[in-house]
């Protein structure tokens, strides 16, 4: 598992975990720029390659295989840091968020991880073109705080439907929505907002929030 940490090795009470999304890995923008901005804050991360991206394939394996390489380096994480898994933010872009989604809401059965809360960078609540398929199974058992920062223009989880769903999460719920910007985090040119924007509004509120956690 190829990894990068960032940010203080001790004196931070917390720390944060970044997954990659399907068709990237652990140097996606989104995913830099919020490490970036978290170091400078004296809070550490981690991203991380799941195992298909290292070994050069293009599909991501199955989610029973993804959540177990998320646990895996969520615990690299807290024996990097000292901390236990109620101080450490899971999270990432699209499916790796997800997965560590999964992770932290698993039935009791399957081994649930703790977490200080989750940091969930374009949900995809659906796949492209399939609506009715929602993945929102595991939501009523999520106790921990989320943040969900999604473009207002996210055709894999809209205004209008990731709200509606996250209604069943238990622990304290936030949104930040990136006015015009797609699951990508593209904006409309027409917007006058560029990509590097849309990073730099993911990163600083992502940081806020990660700060605020108690």
């Amino acid at each position: 598992m190829r990894t990068r940490f960032q940010g203080p090795k001790t004196g931070s009470d917390r720390a944060v975990l970044l997954a990659h999304g399907a068709g990237t890995d652990l140097d996606a923008p989104p995913l830099k720029s919020v490490a970036a901005a978290l170091a400078a804050a004296g809070v550490p991360s981690l991203r991380f390659n799941f195992a298909y991206r290292d070994a050069g394939r293009k599909a991501p394996d199955r989610a029973p295989a993804l959540i177990a390489a998320a646990r895996d380096a969520a615990d690299r994480l807290g024996r990097r840091t000292g901390l236990p898994p109620e101080r450490i933010v899971l999270g990432g872009r699209s499916m790796g968020g997800r997965m560590c989604s999964m992770l932290v809401g698993a039935p009791a059965d399957e081994g649930p991880r703790g977490a200080l809360g989750l940091l969930l960078l374009g949900y995809p609540l659906h796949p492209a073109g399939r609506p009715e398929k929602i993945r929102d199974e595991h939501f009523p058992r999520l106790r921990v705080p989320c943040l969900f920062v999604s473009g207002t223009r996210d055709a894999l989880g809209g205004r209008d439907e990731l709200p509606l769903a996250a209604r069943a999460i238990k622990g304290r719920v936030t949104f930040r929505w990136l006015e015009s910007a797609d699951h990508g985090y593209r904006p409309l040119k027409a917007s006058g907002t560029t990509l590097e924007d849309v990073l730099a509004e993911t990163a600083r509120v992502s940081t806020k929030w990660v700060l605020s956690l108690r």
